[in-house]
């Protein structure tokens, strides 16, 4: 099956002409935003994405739309810290253009959907951003305001989080070291666009990164589908995983090769659509603990293979399929004979052998700056009612008194790159 053709299809299905992808699909960005009128603030690292941001702001003369108030506002450090939020919120407030055109990766764009939710909303509710994080906050407040977020068009530059499509905004606070969210279907923005080309530039950790953060986007939603949602989210891991496994490898050893960037940029656009139709559950939570030591999706790599030995007792016919996919691509022998705890623990083995061909960690203690007070963090973050949505979304759903039985050996497990450690729920 050329999955490729398959991706592009689902993709088409489901954003239609909101979202513009492909190679050589920049210069559409002018076109997109002039639809909005005639000023857009644009916001990018600059100095980094120069060449990029340059043809932006090219495609939105030709278009008609000027800067507004001529500045290009610098976008969000990684992890997107809460002192971008506000600084970002400050351009749009003083500008006050028609529409956003954000620039960067998933970072930029997540700082960039708070912002606009804070900028619209701070004046009548709170300039407070804690007040939105969970679930449809955002979405609340502009019902009982009478307000409207301002368009949005996301490009993307990095194969990596999905941000560009999505309802979520992952928010961090330096001082914890610690993620929140924000999960609203009023951050996805207005129009999407990921020219594939523009990932060249992506150096070797952020090209693993989101890699193993296609993967975990999409086999998380699959492990926790429900029976409406299941044929989907099978499709969508199936696609994507396989893009990944196959392409990842050859593009780690040539970072230029334009079809394996394709391929991993179309697998994190699945990741983006399957996390719209589900959620995520234990690696994620896990990962918003790692935020000083570890790049998001590597984190959820690192960590997936263990959780899937926790979920065995309910994961068995998702494991026979994923188990397929990396048996078929030469990481371990057919699952076809195996149950139970067995068949867990080899498809643990192959997701770890998988991390260990594109040079990616595969336990928590080979990381610079990993201690046992990420240990403690991370117990600490999943007993946290704004986190709660994960531990709800996991196929075995967990409760806050579970967390120090099943979750802290797991921990251990995965610092040690021990499996036999892990209790299954």
């Amino acid at each position: 099956m050329d999955q490729m053709k398959r991706a592009y299809d689902v993709l088409k299905e489901w954003k239609g002409k909101s979202y513009i992808h492909g190679l050589g699909v920049l210069d559409k960005v002018g076109e997109a935003a002039a639809a909005f009128g005639k000023r857009a603030l644009v916001i990018s690292n600059h100095t980094h994405m120069k060449p990029v941001t340059d043809r932006v702001v090219e495609s939105l003369k030709r278009a008609g739309v000027e800067l507004a108030d001529g500045v290009i506002a610098p976008g969000a450090k990684p992890n997107a810290p809460r002192e971008d939020v506000y600084r970002l919120e400050s351009y749009i407030l003083h500008t006050k253009p028609d529409s956003i055109v954000v620039i960067g990766g998933g970072s930029t764009i997540d700082a960039v959907k708070a912002s606009n939710a804070l900028a619209v909303l701070g004046g009548a509710v709170t300039p407070e951003i804690d007040h939105y994080f969970g679930t449809g906050v955002v979405t609340g407040e502009l019902a009982k305001t009478g307000l409207a977020l301002i368009p949005t068009i996301a490009v993307m530059t990095s194969a990596s989080s999905g941000a560009h499509l999505t309802k979520y905004s992952n928010i961090t606070d330096p001082v914890a070291g610690q993620k929140k969210l924000i999960v609203d279907d009023a951050l996805i923005p207005t129009v999407g666009l990921f020219d594939y080309e523009t990932t060249l530039s992506m150096p070797l950790s952020l090209t693993i990164d989101g890699a193993l953060d296609a993967i975990a986007h999409t086999f998380e939603v699959f492990l926790g589908a429900s029976e409406a949602t299941y044929a989907r989210a099978a499709e969508l891991a199936e696609c994507a995983i396989s893009l990944v496994v196959e392409y990842a490898p050859s593009l780690i050893k040539d970072l230029g090769n334009v079809k394996a960037r394709e391929a991993i940029g179309l697998a994190t656009d699945l990741g983006g659509y399957a996390i719209m139709i589900g959620g995520t559950s234990g690696a994620h939570l896990t990962s918003f603990s790692l935020v000083d030591i570890l790049a998001h999706g590597t984190a959820c790599g690192i960590m997936n293979p263990y959780y899937v030995v926790l979920y065995s007792k309910a994961i068995q016919k998702h494991l026979k399929v994923v188990g397929a996919i990396f048996s078929s691509y030469g990481y371990g022998p057919s699952v076809e004979g195996l149950s139970g705890r067995e068949l867990a623990v080899a498809v643990a083995e192959m997701m770890i052998a998988f991390s260990t061909a594109i040079k990616a960690p595969t336990k928590l203690d080979d990381i610079e700056g990993f201690t046992e007070a990420h240990i403690t963090r991370a117990l600490t973050a999943a007993k946290d009612p704004q986190l709660e949505m994960k531990l709800k979304n996991m196929p075995v759903p967990m409760q806050a008194r579970d967390v120090d039985t099943y979750m802290e050996p797991l921990l251990r497990a995965a610092a040690q790159g021990d499996l036999s450690l892990i209790k299954e729920m």
